[in-house]
C-alpha cells in the first residue's frame, strides 16, 4: 500500500475500529445467546423445583417445552455451521 493511500486512509481508522469492535461484540453476545448450558442449568433447576413440590405440573410441563425449543433452536443454529 503506497503512502499516499495510507494517508488517504487515516480518516478511516477511527471508522474501522468501531467496526472491528461492534463485530466482537457481536460475536460474544452470539456465543452466549446460542450457549446450550445455561438452558440445560435452567431444566435441571426447573426439575428440582417440581420435584421439591414448588410449582405444578402444568407450570413444569409450559416451561419445560419452552425449554426444550431454545434448545432445538440452539442445535439447529449450531449445525448451520459459523
Amino acid at each position: 500500500m503506497g503512502l499516499l493511500q495510507k494517508l488517504i486512509g487515516l480518516p478511516l481508522l477511527p471508522v474501522q475500529g468501531v467496526l472491528w469492535v461492534a463485530q466482537r461484540v457481536a460475536d460474544k453476545a452470539t456465543a452466549e445467546y446460542y450457549d446450550p448450558a445455561p438452558v440445560w442449568a435452567e431444566l435441571a433447576a426447573l426439575e428440582r423445583r417440581f420435584d421439591a413440590g414448588e410449582i405444578d405440573r402444568e407450570t413444569f410441563e409450559r416451561e419445560e417445552d419452552r425449554l426444550i425449543d431454545r434448545l432445538t433452536e440452539i442445535e439447529r443454529f449450531r449445525a448451520q455451521g459459523p
